[in-house]
Parts: C-alpha cells; structure tokens; sequence
C-alpha cells in the first residue's frame, strides 16, 4: 500500500516498547540477568522469570528476578548486568522489517516515540547502533521518569506533543507495556515474538496481539 492511499490517522502518537518489540535483544538480555545473579551468589533465575521482568526500570527488574539478593548488593547486581550485556550489544539489531514500518508510519505522518525501560543511556547507545537518530520524535526512558507499569512515560510523552489519551496507542511485548497503557487510559497492541506469552496480554484488552513485525506493519497500515 502507498503513502498516498494510507486511510486518515486514528492515532497521532504511536509509542513503541523498545527490548522485544523493535529490537531483537530478549535472549541475550535473559542471559545477562541470569549471568548477573549468579556473579553476586543468587539464585539464578529460570528463563520465564528472567523474561518476565524485561521492561521494568533496571533494579526493579534485578530485584525482582533475584529476590534473595539481599538490597546491599543490588549495585553490584546492576554492575554485572551492565558488564555482561556490553560483552553482547553489538551482536544485536532491529527486528526485519522494522525500519520500513517506522518510515510507512513517519510517511503518514505520525509522530513517533520510544517508552522504555532502558536507561536514557543505554537507549541513545542503542539508537546511535542501529542509526535510528532522527527516527523518533520522543522518548522516555525508566531513569528519566517511572518504570512500567506506572503511566509517566507516556503522560509526559502526551503532554511534550499535546496528545489526547485517546489519541495514542502503545505498541509492547509485556504485560508491562500494556497495563501502563491502560494506567495511561491509552489504547495498546501487544506483540507476541518478545519477552512475555501472549496469554497473558487478553485481560489488558489491547486493540491486537500481532505475531510478527509485518503483520504489526500491515494491523497499522489498516488500523492506526
């Protein structure tokens, strides 16, 4: 479908989850927390568990996978992590498909934005990787606001750009992602090629649940 024949906007601000929905680091993100609690002498945390808390800010996350790591240790907690994925990040990348998506709904004129639990930090790192600068006209980030679920990101994400909650729509992978949509009073999508098992995504009543980035490309051309 052409630019030119896109239908009228229902959304002015799509704002996309970062781990698992546009970029393809869940595995490797589950190894490094695993990896992390196991350097501080935890106990290490099965693949679902580590999964379950990617999106949240980054100690909320640790904590909560690693919950007999006592509160003394959790900035060396932090530190592993971070030493563990540096090792990894530039093995990762966009999802295929990612950037046609991004500029089919740029071309339409949606204003684009990013609410992750990544530090401001890491983010920019990760947009300058895969040189996306430029891309978004918006971000938050878990250090600059409130980790997920709680609505901030996307209330000041509303309030930078004069959006209506019901005129933007959250794009995730976790439960995370959709329940701060409905804290937001936003509508959301969830995908199902990240971090958490789509069963769980049907009590938040997103609009979809999409299984690939085209048919996330495709749900938007038709729907946003």
């Amino acid at each position: 479908m052409s630019a030119k024949n896109f239908r009228p906007r229902r959304f002015d601000l799509i704002a996309f989850d970062w781990d698992g929905t546009l970029f393809d680091s869940t595995a490797i993100i589950v190894r490094c927390i695993q990896a992390a609690v196991r350097d501080v002498g935890g106990t290490v945390p099965a693949d679902k568990e580590a999964a379950y808390v990617i999106g949240m800010g980054l100690m909320q996350a640790l904590a909560h996978a690693a919950p007999d790591v006592p509160p003394e240790k959790y900035t060396e907690l932090g530190n592993r992590y971070r030493f563990h994925y540096i090792q990894h990040q530039d093995d990762l990348s966009l999802f295929d498909g990612v950037l046609p998506l991004l500029n089919d709904l740029r071309e339409r004129g949606h204003l684009l934005a990013v609410a992750t639990g990544k530090s401001r930090r890491g983010l920019d790192d990760a947009l300058h990787s895969v040189d996306l600068r430029g891309v978004f006209d918006g971000s938050r980030t878990a250090d600059q606001t409130a980790g997920k679920p709680h609505p901030l990101m996307l209330q000041e994400l509303m309030a930078e750009f004069d959006v209506a909650p019901e005129r933007l729509l959250m794009i995730g992978d976790t439960t995370h992602d959709l329940q701060m949509a409905v804290n937001a009073r936003c509508a959301s999508v969830g995908v199902s090629y990240g971090a958490h098992e789509p069963d769980a995504f049907h009590a938040l009543q997103p609009l979809a649940v999409v299984h690939s980035v085209r048919e996330l490309h495709d749900w938007l051309l038709h729907n946003a």
